[in-house]
């Protein structure tokens, strides 16, 4: 995939660990495949202390050299998207309480930003560091309205990736998106949020909220809905290589949210550039394997579109 990436010294394969200080940086445009892997073990445990030694990458088969891999060091880019809808109209102070104390879970180098999702999107904290000043616009929501949740997916992949391409260091991405049930104001489909989310390679973590009374009522016109925003949920974080959490007490959010905290910031990050030369556009599937300790179990995404070459003009 065609991606602007820093490439930065520390990153690169060591068998001897990793420096302290960060080296200077330049800016290089590459065809890299950029990583966020979670490895765990039979217990479900996070493993870390792996090396790029530890992991072996297969991209349609075939193994790659990784060429530069990093633990824990990588800052990340988060957006926190919260469904505002009508419908949370009586959960609304619990999920700002859990979204804030997500927020506050982030290191001094790591980025934020805040959408709000009803019937329109809107952006109501930049991406940037002010952590502060995200956690106000998470207390400034106010529900009403419908639910464009893919329009609001949609638009943030779009500028997360935007802002990869702009960006002067090595960082990882993720979305977190919390909804209460079905999508009813977007004009995009979840296949457009599909597309745009294997192309744009970023980790989205979703969280659905959902009643006792709709799981229990299994031949209900509840239990369709049910299953409908939940394979869309899950699909997507599946793909990304993230997580889904259908939590039916408001009261499981702040754990639910301290979970995702966990994992983002047990990731490793791993690149390598792809050994096949085409430039077609085609999905190209991705294995990620731990070759020690045994058992160790890896998630990431499933794979990225690979670049498409550019027509000469005539």
């Amino acid at each position: 995939m065609k991606v602007v990436c820093l490439l930065v010294a520390f990153l690169l394969i060591s068998r001897e660990g990793f420096p302290q200080e960060l080296p200077a940086t330049f800016r290089s445009e590459i065809d890299v495949v950029a990583l966020s892997i979670v490895v765990t073990d039979g217990k479900q445990n996070f493993v870390g202390g792996l090396t790029a030694d530890n992991f072996a990458v297969f991209e349609d088969g075939v193994r790659q050299d990784v060429s530069f891999f990093a633990a824990g060091e990588v800052p990340l880019d988060l957006a926190i998207l919260l469904d505002t809808s009508a419908s949370m109209s009586d959960k609304i102070a619990t999920v700002q309480q859990a979204a804030i104390g997500f927020a506050s879970t982030l290191r001094e180098r790591d980025r934020l930003t805040v959408v709000d999702i009803k019937d329109a999107t809107q952006v109501l904290s930049a991406l940037g560091g002010d952590h502060e000043a995200a956690k106000r616009a998470i207390l400034s929501t106010v529900p009403s309205g419908g639910t464009a949740l893919y329009n609001g997916l949609y638009l943030t992949l779009k500028e997360m990736t935007k802002a990869r391409r702009s960006n002067d260091d090595v960082r990882r991405q993720a979305i977190v998106v919390l909804s209460d049930g079905d999508d009813t104001a977007s004009l995009i489909s979840f296949d457009d949020v599909m597309a745009v989310a294997k192309e744009a390679g970023i980790s989205i973590y979703t969280i659905t909220l959902k009643s006792k009374w709709a799981t229990r009522h299994t031949a209900s016109s509840a239990s369709k809905q049910f299953s409908q925003s939940g394979f869309a949920m899950k699909s997507l974080a599946q793909e990304t290589g993230a997580r889904s959490f259908f939590p039916t007490e408001i009261t499981e959010l702040a754990g639910v949210y301290g979970l995702i905290a966990q994992e983002l910031a047990s990731q490793y990050a791993l690149g390598y550039m792809s050994k096949n030369p085409k430039r077609d556009g085609a999905f190209r599937r991705l294995i990620v394997r731990v070759t020690d300790p045994p058992g160790a179990q890896t998630r990431t995404r499933s794979g990225y579109l690979s670049a498409r070459a550019q027509r000469a003009a005539r």
